[in-house]
């Protein structure tokens, strides 16, 4: 995905199951063939990937819980790489899930 629109609406891939694991002391992605061990801001950008909020509204969000400005390129990096590997599928803001 070469750019992410502010108005499009991320969820987590249905491949994918997204939850805290406690043995692994962070988030994970579960899928048929095994599990990816994700990092803290990692784990933060896709649990807010909820079929809901927007791209923008994601960003804010993170914004707000970390007390930074301006982590758009940072988010949408992410998530491009995270849309590449199949973690994330995205729809029009307004289309129904």
């Amino acid at each position: 995905m070469a750019s992410i629109s502010p108005d499009a609406v991320p969820r987590i891939a249905r491949l994918y199951r997204f939850q805290w694991e406690p043995a692994q002391g962070a988030f994970v992605l579960l899928f048929p063939e095994g599990m990816v061990k994700l990092n803290e801001a990692a784990g933060e950008i896709l649990r807010r990937c909820n079929d809901r909020d927007t791209a923008a509204e994601i960003v804010a969000d993170l914004e707000q819980a970390f007390d930074s400005d301006d982590l758009t390129a940072d988010v949408q990096a992410f998530l491009a790489e995270a849309t590449d590997s199949g973690w994330v599928e995205w729809r029009t803001a307004g289309a129904h899930p």
